[in-house]
């Protein structure tokens, strides 16, 4: 195929993937607005409030590598179109629900088919754009995907006060279960010419042999820990608690609190590109980056938590919600480790390791906030929470440290490799720290 047809094609089919991918994130993230509605609607206090949250981002982790083997086996296209029915069919469910259990299994359907996208849209990435583009495509993914986050924020909390709960969350129910046709229709698995994987079955023991042999490559365990840290806190604070912190404990006024959390959306949309563009040039930066956040985020979280009255002004709280977003396109540089130091036949299955990191993290924050918030009730809200974020931050400093440490492991091998003769994916400079490190 002419190189023009070939990118204009490249790019209509990925933009055409990507929408899923930008539903999920709404879908994903509507609970963070209408967390106080749905505590009212199905009765329930912060724990069981947590609870939404937990078996959706939960089934999402456990999703990733059973959806890594899936897009190895049925192709991305198929999965795509199953991952749009069941958000269709989930947040359809949680329109109309109107009991606590009926509103769990809506958002159990939602969180498999949201766990369906992510791993999918990068796949269709490497096969229809050079190695060369593909950190660009895939930073430029996830600030599309900020687009779904984004109209989970304001609009959609004008939404609820205007049309109410049901219609608002079965329009977009409906409207993206028939986007599913859209997807069988135009997305193609790979370029005009290029033959079709042979689809075949892998025994138990060969699924078992590929998750070790991913996760033993110490650029996937760093993947892991990178996205595990970076990706967990601005995920926390946009799909749950950030909207009840910012009325309940900080005192603002519901559209302001909606106007705080975009932060966490606009900046990583416009961040997302840059960092992918500044990484492809030069990856070698990807890991002082990462540092550089992951110290900034300690820092952001010693303020919000250390202010004394644990009433925190506003402009410190705008500034710091600003710094906490750079953590989404910052876990971007988890794939693109993934992607250079794993074997093209296991890169999916890699992927979905790395991408349980955050969702593991999320996971267990958001559990264990909702459990100290129903054991702090007789607290000031701005005291309960204050202990209740203690668990987040100590979530990011364990993160921060295992990071460190597999950053490490993963440079040495790197070195001894180029040492060697091996062609490595990024030549490393050696740091005094490495030789101290080797001595």
């Amino acid at each position: 195929m002419p190189g023009d047809r070939a990118a204009r094609q490249a790019w209509l089919i990925w933009s055409t993937a990507v929408v899923v991918y930008v539903a999920a994130l709404f879908h994903r993230t509507s609970l963070g607005v209408a967390g106080l509605e749905a505590a009212e609607r199905f009765h329930v206090g912060p724990a069981a409030l947590s609870t939404f949250a937990v078996l959706q981002i939960g089934l999402y982790a456990l999703m990733q590598i059973p959806t890594g083997l899936l897009v190895d086996r049925f192709g991305p296209r198929r999965v795509l179109v199953v991952a749009a029915v069941l958000m269709g069919v989930g947040q359809s469910m949680f329109a109309l629900a109107a009991s606590y259990p009926l509103g769990l299994t809506a958002r159990a359907v939602l969180g498999i088919g949201d766990a369906m996208t992510w791993v999918s849209v990068l796949r269709l990435a490497a096969a229809h754009f050079p190695p060369r583009r593909f950190t660009v495509v895939m930073s430029l993914s996830a600030a599309l995907g900020g687009a779904g986050n984004l109209a989970a924020t304001v609009p959609l909390s004008l939404l609820l006060v205007d049309v109410g709960w049901t219609v608002t969350f079965l329009v977009a129910g409906a409207l993206t279960g028939a986007y599913a046709a859209v997807v069988a229709w135009r997305v193609r698995e790979t370029p005009e010419g290029v033959p079709q994987p042979v689809a075949e079955s892998v025994p138990l023991r060969t699924v078992a042999k590929r998750v070790v042999a991913a996760w033993s490559e110490p650029s996937t365990r760093l993947g892991f820990w990178v996205h595990f840290s970076c990706m967990s806190t601005p995920a926390l604070l946009g799909l749950l608690w950030g909207f009840p912190y910012l009325v309940e404990a900080q005192g603002m006024s519901r559209p302001q609190a909606s106007a705080v959390l975009s932060l966490l959306v606009v900046v990583a949309i416009v961040a997302g590109p840059v960092l992918g563009a500044v990484i492809a040039r030069r990856p070698e930066w990807r890991m002082p980056i990462v540092g550089g956040y992951l110290g900034a985020a300690l820092v952001g979280w010693a303020v919000l938590l250390g202010w004394p009255g644990g009433v925190v002004p506003v402009g410190v709280v705008d500034a710091v919600f600003v710094v906490l977003a750079f953590g989404g396109p910052t876990s971007s540089v988890a794939f693109a480790l993934v992607r250079d130091y794993n074997p093209l036949h296991r890169v999916s299955t890699a992927t979905g390791v790395a991408n349980v990191g955050g969702f593991a993290a999320i996971t267990f924050a958001a559990l264990v906030v909702g459990v100290v918030l129903d054991l702090f009730a007789g607290l000031p809200s701005a005291q309960a929470y204050r202990v209740a974020f203690l668990t987040v931050a100590a979530v990011l400093a364990l993160g921060a440290w295992r990071t460190a440490v597999w950053w490490r492991r993963a440079r040495a091998v790197v070195l001894a490799a180029a040492d060697r003769g091996e062609r490595v994916p990024v030549r490393l400079r050696r740091r005094r720290w490495d030789v101290l490190a080797e001595a």
